[in-house]
């Protein structure tokens, strides 16, 4: 039985325990927590029925695997406070934005199997992507172990630590790119006639099911914005607008904005 243990329980912690308790992977009697904020860990005990650990050291004491969910200025003071707690056959995850592994490891000042987790808000209604980077002392089974607790909250990708800048820019930071684009999609059926509410749900869910079928369909984008652009028709007219007014280009921009952003502050 694997027992798991949550440093920090704010909502994204919240999210992933929830998660994980909904897939089965380990029951919440086998789940524990601690957290500065009283009120956060009795609304996931509420919530979940999960232990509630007397401290960060009870937590590291009794857990298999444990989530570091504290914010990134507080993660040097946990992992120093937790490390003497922390031995070779236990899994450190960590889910602090711009921190990597190799900080992680000098912090710990041993050998220590570090998982650095990227997740996005999404996974606060079970469609998150997560990008998983293991350390070398991360093995096949242990790696697993952690994919298997994460399986409920979305969708999982191992990546090397080089390319966690990009995912910060496409899936860390595009949830936000998404809204707006819902947002302004919902304005124009609003200067239509359309309701606001109204407007909101057929702006949302076309872009649910537009992500649906490039995941689901095995065709590339492109193909399937072809298949909805007939021949002058109305779609063609409204794309050739957003490719007058650079909406690829403005797109790509703001991403590689934000990757660069996240070099500086890693």
């Amino acid at each position: 039985m694997t027992n798991v243990g949550f440093i920090g329980c704010g909502n994204m912690a919240g999210a992933i325990i929830g998660g994980i308790i909904k897939s089965g992977a380990v029951g919440a009697g086998d789940i524990c927590a601690s957290d500065v904020f009283e009120a956060s860990l009795e609304k996931v005990r509420g919530a979940y029925g999960i232990g509630i650990a007397s401290g960060n050291l009870e937590v590291a004491e009794r857990s298999d695997i444990i989530f570091l969910a504290v914010k990134p200025h507080q993660v040097a003071g946990v992992v120093r406070e937790i490390a003497p707690k922390i031995d070779g056959e236990k899994i450190v995850v960590s889910i602090a934005a711009g921190i990597g592994v190799h900080t992680l490891e000098g912090w710990f000042g041993k050998p220590v199997k570090l998982v650095r987790l990227m997740p996005n808000t999404p996974a606060l209604v079970n469609e998150g992507m997560f990008a998983v980077c293991p350390n070398a002392l991360v093995g096949e089974a242990e790696l697993a172990a952690v994919l298997n607790l994460l399986s409920g909250l979305g969708r999982c990708e191992v990546v090397p630590e080089s390319l966690m800048d990009a995912v910060v820019a496409v899936s860390g930071s595009g949830p936000a790119y998404v809204y707006i684009f819902i947002e302004a999609l919902a304005d124009a059926a609003v200067l239509e006639g359309m309701p606001r509410n109204l407007a909101y749900t057929f702006a949302a869910q076309t872009v649910l099911g537009g992500a649906k079928m490039v995941l689901e369909s095995a065709k590339h984008p492109g193909e399937l914005k072809d298949m909805v652009c007939s021949p002058g028709g109305t779609t063609i007219e409204a794309v050739a607008v957003l490719e007058a007014r650079g909406f690829r280009s403005a797109v790509i921009e703001a991403a590689r904005a934000c990757a660069a952003r996240n070099r500086k502050l890693g």
